[in-house]
């Protein structure tokens, strides 16, 4: 069959809706001028001339007024009404089976080159996962993956309940993904890590001893306490999920995140809030 376009009425839609506003206008129009010359010449009768013509004029254009004021709240008002009340719902996010989303921080090594990228978000869709928020930090160590790499690449998806982390890591490594980490999440992570970097720095320059709360918030660590400088750490096992922030000479912060290692990116970040603690002259008590 054509899909040849179908003509359009040319007193329909937009253009009917634009003529019937002109008529409406016009008719105020002349009921205006009706009015003008009415009291003009009403004014020219009660000066000593008799004429029942001003009356008329007068009594024309108030009832012009009426009646286009009338017709416009009966072809306005109840359509209006109408289309407000049948308007239909949005439904609420949900995934194929009716239920909600879960949120999950993933992260893993992912060699460039071209392409790569985009098997792995293949491998995403094919979940039936949306990409909310991706992040990539060029890595040259096995300080934050075991395996060294070329680019890390962190994840924040949205994934249906029934996918469990086990699926998640073996789709993804299937699809070249090395290191693969998954570790649920919370809407606050998908805070821009920049902007939020900024909004903590200036809670600190603002009230240092906050210093502490802010490092937790931006780094996501489930501990975070004051330790002096040379102090040996308990060896858990989790040294990668371990990152000691100098603050000022005397006394250093040790963040803790069991499951997801610390990076560069977030070990510079964490420095630049120590530094405007410290540019708050931060007395750095308990």
């Amino acid at each position: 069959m054509s899909d040849a376009p179908k003509a359009t009425h040319p007193n329909s839609g937009p253009d009917r809706r634009h003529h019937a506003r002109s008529w409406w206008r016009e008719i105020l129009e002349v009921a205006a001028l009706f009015v003008a010359v009415g009291m003009a010449h009403l004014l020219a009768t009660l000066l000593g001339h008799t004429d029942p013509g001003p009356v008329v004029l007068v009594g024309l254009g108030g009832a012009l007024i009426a009646g286009s004021a009338v017709h416009r709240r009966l072809k306005t008002g109840r359509p209006a009404t109408a289309r407000r009340r049948s308007a239909p719902a949005l439904p609420p996010p949900a995934d194929d089976d009716g239920g909600a989303m879960s949120l999950w921080r993933i992260r893993m090594r992912v060699v460039e080159r071209p392409g790569r990228l985009g098997e792995v978000a293949g491998a995403f869709g094919r979940l039936g996962c949306n990409i909310l928020a991706l992040h990539i930090a060029p890595t040259a160590s096995t300080a934050i993956t075991p395996s060294g790499g070329d680019a890390l690449d962190e994840f924040v998806v949205e994934a249906p309940t029934h996918l469990t982390p086990g699926a998640l890591h073996a789709a993804l490594s299937e699809a070249g993904g090395l290191d693969v980490l998954v570790v649920s999440a919370q809407v606050k992570d998908l805070i821009d890590p920049g902007i939020q970097a900024l909004t903590l720095a200036q809670r600190v320059h603002d009230d240092p001893a906050r210093l502490p709360q802010a490092m937790a918030e931006l780094l996501r660590a489930t501990r975070v306490e004051w330790r002096r400088p040379g102090e040996t750490l308990a060896d858990d096992g989790e040294l990668t999920s371990t990152m000691v922030i100098s603050v000022h000479p005397g006394r250093a912060l040790l963040l803790k995140r069991p499951g997801l290692p610390f990076t560069p990116t977030e070990a510079a970040r964490a420095a630049a809030l120590a530094a405007a603690a410290r540019g708050a002259r931060y007395c750095g008590t308990t």
